[in-house]
């Protein structure tokens, strides 16, 4: 598994290192995260306890199927699909089509986070 490099910037500060980056001056640096959330708060949220026991779960029982997932955590299927599409959009999870089912895979089991007051560009 790969650790996941995450920042928090707030949502001012990250559109004006967007537009720095699409006017060409700033370039990312290689080690730079990819990945942003706008405060601590919001990247606990994603990165929860509830969140990170399902991580868990994910990698230890590799279920087949949202329906065998839901069986293993007791949380409804529709819940889990709502937490696992959030989770695929930071890149944390991957959710496979395989025949007629959808089967979550976990991408990220480490996390790096990088913010300070000089992370602006």
């Amino acid at each position: 598994m790969k650790t996941l490099s995450v920042g928090i910037m707030s949502r001012i500060d990250y559109q004006k290192r967007t537009i720095a980056i699409a006017k060409g001056e700033y370039t990312p640096k290689k080690d730079e995260p990819k990945v942003w959330f706008e405060s601590v708060k919001s990247m606990a949220q994603v990165l929860s306890n509830e969140n990170q026991n399902l991580l868990k779960t994910i990698l230890d029982k590799n279920p087949k199927s949202l329906t065998e997932l839901e069986s293993y955590t007791g949380r409804k299927k529709s819940n889990l699909s709502r937490t696992l599409k959030m989770l695929e959009r930071y890149g944390i999870v991957t959710l496979e089509k395989e025949k007629n089912s959808v089967v979550p895979k976990v991408q990220a089991t480490d996390f790096k986070v990088a913010f300070g007051l000089g992370m602006a560009a």
